[in-house]
């Protein structure tokens, strides 16, 4: 199975999946289900990438528990998947068949006797600003990254592990999990493939200077909203205004909010009307009577996905406005947003009052921060070239944008031409 023991300084693999999201699991597990060895490497103290973020997703709009608890029971009972938490690649030399890869390991300051009991967090006198929430809340200093997490193991931040406080989440620990002297690691793996899963961020949307978001409280954005409406997120779960916690009675939902735009992304994110349509449901679970406002350049709902959009144009009080929001602005005695659009079918200009407003920010892949080895290819927008003849094999979103669903099948391919590079060397 898995394994959390203690890295051995080189390690021996047919194939390296970086990147631990719902494509990194899915391209490890259909390797491995072959007989081949894998290596998952996550930089995150647990794997499970933005899906665990998520309140619920396409296409049966189930909670993520549905999907990636499978993928972690997979993981547990394979004897072929290594797990690598908060593990980085250095360097990578050599050709297909035959890489040598360096690995940073980062302490976790918590080692494999961790039973995740929870008494070194009760003890704890220092917080940090969970990044699980966007930064939203709080948890202590010694945490668990959330409910689902793999490995199911307690992690020290490490700005608190030199503090001399921590010493007694240390005393409080009856196993001797706590270990405050752990150091930085770094391991050598070699491998026949290397498969890149290293998935996506949401656009920064304090860069979209006339959406308002950083400047009003009531403008949040598509994966905060995710977390509002998790029983795991900040508020419990219940959706309710930033700024005061009022119910929701009108609520605007911005689509395109940067993308389709050279100033910011130019590219569509093919996810995000659905997206947005789907996070309504949440608000009509909770407030059966509030206006719902979308507004779109125009909706894109491929296959399937259109009798979903179907079924929510039959909402009487679900409002779709065909133009794209230029300005956001705020009534300060209200705290309400203001959304003004102009209708592209009539030329009007709307102006749409709501008790806050959701910006459907678009994904970029995160190797436009930090890019694939061995002069990988990358398209004008950072995504790994389809057609490219160098480099690592690419899987789920560092390919192109793509909903849950397509990027588990893309994973699956990504595990095939993996396994074709070991059968060549």
């Amino acid at each position: 199975m898995a394994e959390f023991k203690p890295v051995e300084s080189q390690i021996t693999a047919d194939t390296l999946v970086v990147g631990g999201g719902i494509a990194g699991m899915t391209t490890a597990i259909e390797t491995a289900e072959v007989g081949k060895k894998v290596i998952l490497l996550e930089k995150n103290p647990s794997i499970g990438g933005r899906v665990a973020t998520s309140f619920q997703y396409f296409p049966k709009l189930c909670p993520p528990t549905c999907g990636i608890e499978i993928n972690l029971k997979r993981i547990r009972v394979s004897p072929h998947i290594r797990v690598l938490t908060l593990a980085e690649v250095e360097s990578v030399s050599g050709t297909a068949g035959d890489y040598e890869v360096k690995i940073k390991l980062t302490p976790r300051y918590v080692n494999e006797k961790c039973t995740a009991c929870g008494e070194c967090e009760k003890v704890c006198e220092i917080e940090r600003d969970n990044e699980f929430n966007y930064g939203l809340d709080k948890t202590k200093a010694i945490y668990l990254p959330h409910l689902m997490a793999y490995p199911p193991r307690y992690v020290v931040d490490p700005k608190s592990a030199g503090d001399e406080r921590m010493k007694k989440c240390a005393e409080a620990c009856e196993y001797g999990a706590i270990d405050l002297d752990m150091q930085p690691q770094t391991i050598t793996a070699k491998v026949k493939a290397l498969v890149w899963a290293t998935g996506w961020k949401p656009y920064d949307a304090t860069k979209i200077d006339n959406l308002g978001f950083g400047q009003y409280k009531n403008v949040i954005t598509n994966v905060i909203m995710e977390r509002y409406a998790s029983k795991n997120g900040p508020t419990d779960g219940k959706i309710a205004r930033p700024s005061d916690g009022k119910e929701i009675t009108r609520i605007g939902f911005v689509q395109c909010a940067g993308s389709r735009d050279e100033n910011h992304l130019p590219y569509c994110s093919a996810v995000c009307c659905l997206a947005s349509m789907k996070q309504a449901t949440y608000v009509r679970e909770q407030y059966p009577e509030a206006e719902i406002h979308l507004f779109y350049i125009d909706v894109r709902s491929p296959g399937r996905m259109e009798d979903f959009y179907t079924k929510v144009q039959q909402d009487e009080k679900f409002f779709f406005h065909r133009g794209k929001v230029g300005k956001v602005t705020e009534k300060t005695d209200s705290g309400n947003i203001v959304l003004f659009a102009e209708n592209t079918l009539t030329g009007e200009v709307v102006e749409t009052e709501v008790d806050m407003a959701v910006l459907a920010t678009g994904m970029v892949p995160n190797t436009v921060d930090a890019a694939p080895p061995l002069e990988t290819e990358l398209d004008e927008f950072g995504f790994i070239a389809p057609d490219g003849d160098k480099g690592v094999i690419s899987a789920g979103v560092a390919s192109r944008p793509l909903d849950v669903a397509a990027s588990i099948q893309d994973a699956t391919g990504a595990a095939l031409k993996a396994i074709n590079v070991g059968r060549r060397s």
